[in-house]
């Protein structure tokens, strides 16, 4: 008898295994497609994109938006600089102007949101399928009045607790802006690279004018550099979403 009951005990204990296992037959939740996303960051006085929101209250307005709900990066990865540029900027300008915004952000959270940029003339700026490869470079954008462009892959379309950013690409435009460092005439690179890397690390633009001082806000021109340092709202923003 006391070999039936032990019996019966383990086929209740293994029928209650197998009972058990839908539970975690897919532990990974479906992420769905991967997407991109692309901003076009235009010089002030032209048009309001499309996709921006609107509405000048305040009062009612929170300076900081996410390119998706939840979508951030969950591991940390490095990425390419191609320094080639028409305009004899140096390499140590666009390396430095890239390492000082990385730290604008990286400093405001715990997380090391980007990695570590090597120098690579052959990167280039990738608005094809994703690669994998985070890049930064400059180029003709070929819309009138864009400064730069990033482009951002990851899951947007699942749960919030799903999505992840998978790759950056950035370009700035040299054929129709002259660039340069903190200099009246020109598009500041340490300025507008830091409000392009805001949307590599997950954040959105905003057009809001009560929102214009904020690194993120979607407008730029020559001689401002006030996006180099991070605002409340940028801040904010960004520890809200890698907390």
């Amino acid at each position: 008898m006391n070999k039936i009951a032990v019996l019966s005990l383990v086929i209740l204990l293994v029928a209650g295994m197998v009972l058990a296992l839908p539970e975690q037959a897919n532990p990974k939740a479906d992420k769905g497609p991967i997407e991109k996303i692309t901003f076009i960051h235009y010089k002030k006085g032209h048009a309001k994109p499309p996709w921006a929101g609107g509405g000048n209250d305040k009062s009612k307005v929170t300076c900081y938006a996410f390119l998706s709900k939840g979508a951030k990066w969950k591991t940390t990865e490095n990425f390419l600089i191609n320094p080639t540029n028409s305009q004899g900027l140096s390499e140590s300008l666009i390396v430095n102007s890239t390492n000082a915004g990385i730290n604008e952000w990286d400093s405001e959270v715990t997380f090391d949101v980007f990695g570590t940029g090597s120098v690579d003339y052959t990167a280039s700026y990738n608005n094809g399928d994703y690669d994998g490869i985070n890049t930064l470079s400059f180029g003709d954008i070929n819309k009138l009045g864009a400064i730069g462009v990033t482009t951002v892959w990851g899951y947007f379309s699942g749960k919030p607790s799903t999505r992840e950013l998978l790759e950056w690409d950035m370009l700035l435009d040299e054929v129709d802006f002259d660039w340069g460092n903190n200099d009246a005439n020109k598009m500041d690179v340490q300025n507008i690279i830091t409000h392009e890397l805001g949307h590599s690390a997950g954040m959105s633009d905003l057009y809001e004018a009560g929102c214009n001082d904020e690194t993120m806000y979607g407008y730029s021109n020559e001689g401002e550099t006030s996006k180099r340092d991070l605002n409340s709202g940028d801040i904010e923003g960004i520890q809200k979403l890698y907390k």
